[in-house]
């Protein structure tokens, strides 16, 4: 099955750039100018992809993206940011707000293309380790699904985006063993060119965030110097 893109962007020239290239590699795309006329194209069902401008008139990416972040419907819609600003601090902002990925302008099609594929490929593709259990975390990749189970209390689903999601199932996997920023993006990104060491520093602040409400972000440590583990034995906060 077509896998079905929707560009946002309010600058007719790059949408078509965009949308020729994506459908020259096989995409069905979409295009919307503005946040309400995606999501009407949403309504139905949700694409596979949103490639999502930073500066929109009337709400700007950066709040869209975090709106459909707070949704639990499209919680888990790969986002790939496109925007004009470049520095770091813009970058972390735009994975801060919900993004996945983040190309700046002007860009290369065939890096566009790339991460496109990158993200499709990481949010479809999960390694089968079976039924994976962490202290309250439980995770079944054949439903897709993770719980917090506290003793005494009904099982709570956590919802996660794909990034975290497959973060929480590799850690889950490989317990108490300290994984570099190097190793996470080799097993979790697939070793993808784009992807910047930082990038782990902030999808790691999203998964925290996601199992703070059930008490269960302290299971996921920083080693200082080293990078992170997940902890069957959290230190009490």
């Amino acid at each position: 099955m077509t896998q079905r893109i929707l560009i946002v962007e309010d600058e007719p020239s790059i949408a078509e750039l965009i949308a020729i290239n994506l459908t020259h590699a096989g995409y069905k795309v979409e295009k919307a100018m503005q946040t309400e006329l995606a999501l009407s194209l949403m309504k139905e069902s949700l694409p596979d992809l949103l490639i999502l401008d930073w500066m929109l008139p009337g709400k700007s990416g950066v709040q869209f993206a975090k709106e459909l972040r707070s949704n639990d419907r499209t919680r888990g819609l790969p986002i790939l940011m496109l925007t004009a600003k470049s520095d770091e601090s813009d970058k972390v902002s735009g994975l801060d707000s919900g993004a996945d990925d983040y190309v700046t302008k002007p860009f290369s099609p065939k890096e566009l293309i790339a991460r496109v594929k990158a993200l499709l490929r990481r949010s479809t593709i999960v390694e089968d380790t079976g039924p994976l259990a962490v202290g309250p975390l439980k995770l079944d990749p054949s439903s897709h699904r993770v719980l917090a189970i506290w003793p005494n209390q009904d099982p709570r689903p956590i919802s996660l985006g794909p990034t975290e999601y497959r973060l929480l199932q590799y850690f889950m996997a490989n317990p108490e063993r300290v994984h570099s920023r190097g190793s996470l993006l080799d097993k979790v990104w697939g070793n993808e060119v784009y992807i910047e060491e930082r990038t782990v520093d902030v999808h790691i602040k999203r998964l925290r965030a996601a199992l703070s409400p059930f008490d269960c972000d302290r299971y996921i440590e920083t080693v200082r110097g080293s990078g992170y583990r997940i902890t069957k034995t959290p230190t009490e906060s």
